[in-house]
């Protein structure tokens, strides 16, 4: 073996060695002789180079498929790419490159910085979202949710980008910003396509209890939050002097008494009914008030509150009294009726509007324990009824479903349970997509195109130009048809489909992706599916991750799977970011290299100051990113360093669900403790013999390296089975240098010795291999000589024996009245009896004692013995 240890020799080499051995295609095992494992990384979008995100997001999943095929499951681990999208238009437009070609080329790029990293992918199975025989079943799939009633097509109010000149889901428009480019997103009327997400809305909110124990909590709260189920009542306010009604909805029936006005969206219809009996000033607010809703914003976004009063008057169904009814900014068409009650004694928003405006307030719920002392309003708990008619004194809850089943048989009103989830708009108006495989007919009206004739193809080119019109509606060869169902001249839908479609299911189509007749086989996704671990970013928690569960639910009604979610767990890892230095005195930031920036840091590393030329720069800690100078090439750090300590740093440097800032210098350390590894095995191996048995340790150093090794055996596989990367590293190279403890040279060492080392060096090597796989695999080789194949091929992670790992004493603190006087040793499991007489034997322990009488004795097994005198 060389005496030094060469990283892009022997990467390049194990690569090859496992590419030509097949080393990571899996199979289904019909008669599951092996547990399956199907792990999972969020495929990337071939934007052309990877980052170090990437590079953390892939080290974690392969560190996983790695450790459970060393455990004995039959690993599945593939990898694909996202490659619908605008940036391929956008290069389009601004290059003047084809799509296609501009995708491919970015696709082979990847691919090789994957390769070279060593991640352990069965290639096979790669899916390309772009190509014919990928979206041929994103059309499938389209035609079978609309034969189902999920799709369909309806004119509405659609988000905007005008940067990005597209259609965007209310998840990529949250907050009023275009989850893409981050500029302001206005509302336009289109014709859309949709499908209904709001038909499984129970099932995504009640089937989080399946999959509690393995997401993380944020991300099933932002689900909940996004879903957003109300339990209440509607109820029908009659207007005044007319016929029409105003329904509102509200979870707080039990306040009714205290409306004091009908708060409306400027779009209510009952705005629009009765526009031309409102005075020019107050036709004006409502105008203004309208194109502000234009804007998407947050759901939850405060806003400053503004109104007008109609003067239209409605009647309160439970009280009669008479109340105005208002237009507020603060209330959404899209989200209830678009109407509700004004409660300002029991609601905080409702109280700063009556303030605003010098509405009354009205108190109608009090505490249940208040005897009669003033209450501060608004008051939002749920308490007593008061000021209420004939439902004075119940309780909130009583009332609640009492005064809902009242106004049910009146037939003003009925319980409700109303939901924030809306349906999913999938049109844009781009080429880069799937096409949507429906046809427009003047005989017979909208036709679904024929399962036999899909795929549709995207057309060899489109004019892109950028400005918001669908460029397949400028090529004839594309849109001009024949109907499938009477055979005359047709025109084709000429938008695509968004590209969340292609990501809802890639997951199932790497189970078989080289089906032409289904999407995928059910007897496939019945050995692999669902994804035992998912791993990615939690910025999808709800786009995604909730379409994906859409998608799940509906391909199990379609028949092809026989489970509802189709992630049984999920981690979520952090950004890595890394350090910027900027100057903003000129109101535009302008950010500087590190390496042309004079940085002071403290003891601890930490900037204290910056400068670059003689100017003072700001610093922060920000997302990697080229344009802020902070951005890290993964392949310069393989070039330098190596895939493996490239990949151990990430793993080592923070826990994984935590932003990772990055150091290079602690790089260097992952390369020195990967070196150190090498010499030790490269000083003892050809000392060590595979086939010498195991001899009784009884000299203390054979034993306690013994004793380290089974403990670090049981540490490591504790974290990996918990998702914890970084601690297993630690404990690697606290047994690395338990083995540099050993004083004897290996030409010298007798039996005892050698075989410990043996141990310790086999174990932490089979460890290292999830972190470090090329180094770990040629290590091995040596190691294991002529008698064992590669760790790929079926080795095994070290098993832990108890008794070996169990220390053969440990220390015991001795108190004398709580105050710590002196410590003994003693065998981990000694009993309460042993402990008590060895704490009263100890002669600095007897200084404290002596002459006193012993009140008592308390003995903590394992930690400690407090003597009362």
């Amino acid at each position: 073996m060389d005496d030094k240890y060469f990283a892009k020799k022997i990467e390049k080499k194990w690569q090859d060695i496992w590419a030509a051995s097949k080393a990571f295609e899996a199979e289904a095992d019909p008669d599951n002789k092996k547990p399956k494992f199907y792990a999972l990384e969020m495929l990337p979008y071939p934007s052309g180079n990877l980052h170090m995100g990437h590079v953390r997001n892939y080290s974690a999943g392969d560190a996983l498929a790695w450790y459970k095929r060393l455990k004995g499951f039959n690993v599945l681990h593939p990898i694909g790419w996202d490659s619908f999208g605008q940036p391929a238009e956008d290069a389009a437009v601004k290059r003047g490159v084809d799509p296609r070609e501009w995708t491919e080329k970015n696709i082979e790029a990847m691919r090789g910085q994957l390769e070279r990293l060593g991640l352990s992918y069965d290639w096979r199975r790669q899916i390309y979202a772009h190509r014919p025989e990928y979206y041929k079943f994103d059309q499938w799939f389209f035609l079978k949710l609309y034969e189902m009633g999920l799709a369909y097509k309806r004119m509405t109010q659609v988000n905007w980008c005008e940067t990005e000149k597209a259609t965007l889901s209310n998840e990529q428009a949250s907050g009023g910003l275009c989850w893409r480019c981050g500029n302001p997103v206005v509302k336009k009327d289109l014709e859309q396509w949709f499908l209904r997400t709001t038909a499984y809305t129970s099932e995504l909110l009640e089937g989080m209890a399946a999959i509690e124990s393995g997401w993380p909590q944020n991300v099933l709260k932002r689900q909940q939050d996004w879903i957003g189920r109300s339990d209440g009542a509607y109820v029908d306010f009659a207007v005044c002097g007319s016929d029409a009604k105003i329904r509102v909805f509200t979870t707080r029936i039990d306040t009714i008494y205290g409306t004091n006005a009908i708060v409306v969206a400027p779009q209510h219809e009952i705005v629009a009914e009765n526009c031309a009996s409102f005075d020019a000033a107050t036709s004006a607010k409502i105008d203004e008030m309208i194109q502000e809703s234009l804007k998407p914003k947050e759901r939850d976004e405060v806003i400053e509150k503004d109104g007008v009063d109609t003067g239209l008057r409605a009647i309160n169904p439970f009280s009669g009294d008479e109340v105005p009814v208002w237009v507020g900014n603060y209330v959404m068409m899209e989200y209830g009726t678009g109407a509700l009650m004004s409660v300002p004694g029991h609601d905080e928003r409702d109280h700063e509007f009556a303030v605003q405006f010098g509405l009354p307030i009205t108190q109608v719920i009090a505490p249940l324990d208040a005897d009669g002392d003033a209450v501060t309003l608004p008051f939002c708990e749920y308490g007593e009824v008061v000021n209420s008619g004939d439902w004075n004194g119940k309780p909130s809850t009583d009332a609640k479903r009492e005064m809902a089943a009242f106004a049910a048989s009146n037939g003003f009103g009925e319980p409700a349970t109303t939901y924030r989830l809306r349906d999913w708009g999938i049109s844009r108006q781009r080429f880069w997509g799937s096409p949507i495989p429906m046809i427009y007919c003047d005989k017979c009206g909208v036709v679904p195109e024929k399962f036999e004739n899909l795929p549709v193809r995207l057309p060899d080119s489109a004019p892109i130009t950028g400005t918001g019109e669908s460029p397949l509606a400028k090529v004839p060869e594309f849109y001009e048809t024949s109907c499938p169902s009477c055979d005359g001249p047709a025109r084709r839908e000429t938008d695509t489909m968004d590209t969340f479609v292609d990501s809802s299911w890639y997951y199932y189509r790497y189970l078989d992706p080289a089906n032409e007749i289904m999407p995928f086989d059910p007897f496939a996704a019945a050995y692999w599916a669902p994804v035992d671990q998912y791993i990615g970013g939690d910025d999808h928690a709800v786009m995604h991750l909730i379409y994906a569960r859409f998608w799940t639910k509906a391909l199990r009604d379609m028949g092809l799977l026989q489970f509802d979610e189709p992630f049984t767990r999920l981690l979520t890892q952090g950004m890595v970011v890394g350090e910027t230095f900027f100057d903003d005195s000129t109101g535009k930031r302008a950010y500087f290299a590190p390496e042309k920036v004079a940085v002071e840091r403290d003891e601890k590393g930490r900037i204290v100051s910056a400068t670059a030329d003689g100017t003072a720069l700001k610093f922060a800690i920000e997302r990697m990113s080229k344009s802020k100078g902070n951005g890290v090439d993964p392949d310069e750090m393989v070039e330098i360093y190596g895939a493996d300590a490239t990949r151990l740093f990430v793993m080592f440097a923070a826990p994984i669900e935590n932003e990772l800032v990055w150091n290079e210098a602690a790089i260097e350390g992952a390369a020195r403790f990967i070196q150190r590894i090498w010499r030790q095995t490269r000083a003892w191996v050809e000392f060590l013999d595979v086939h010498e048995a195991p001899s009784e340790a009884s000299s203390s150093a054979a034993r306690g390296l013994r004793r380290k090794t089974h403990q670090t055996i049981k540490r490591v596989g504790a974290s990996l089975e918990s998702l914890q990367f970084n601690t297993p590293v630690a404990a690697l190279m606290e047994l690395s240098n338990a083995v540099g403890d050993i004083k004897a040279e290996p030409s010298e060492a007798d039996a005892e010795i050698r075989f410990a080392v043996r141990e310790a060096l086999t174990s932490l090597v089979l460890m290292l291999t999830p972190f470090s796989p090329h180094v770990a695999e040629e290590l091995y080789s040596h190691l294991m000589a002529s008698d064992a194949g590669m760790v790929a091929s079926g080795a095994r992670f070290p098993e832990f024996s108890e008794e070996l790992a169990r220390e053969d004493e440990i220390e015991i603190a001795v108190q004398v009245n709580g105050k710590l006087r002196s410590r003994v040793f003693a065998a981990p499991d000694a009993s309460r009896e042993t402990l008590e007489q060895l704490a009263l034997a100890d002669g600095r322990t007897q200084e404290f004692v002596a002459g006193q009488p012993i009140k008592k004795v308390v003995v903590v097994p394992g930690r400690l013995v407090n003597i009362v005198v």
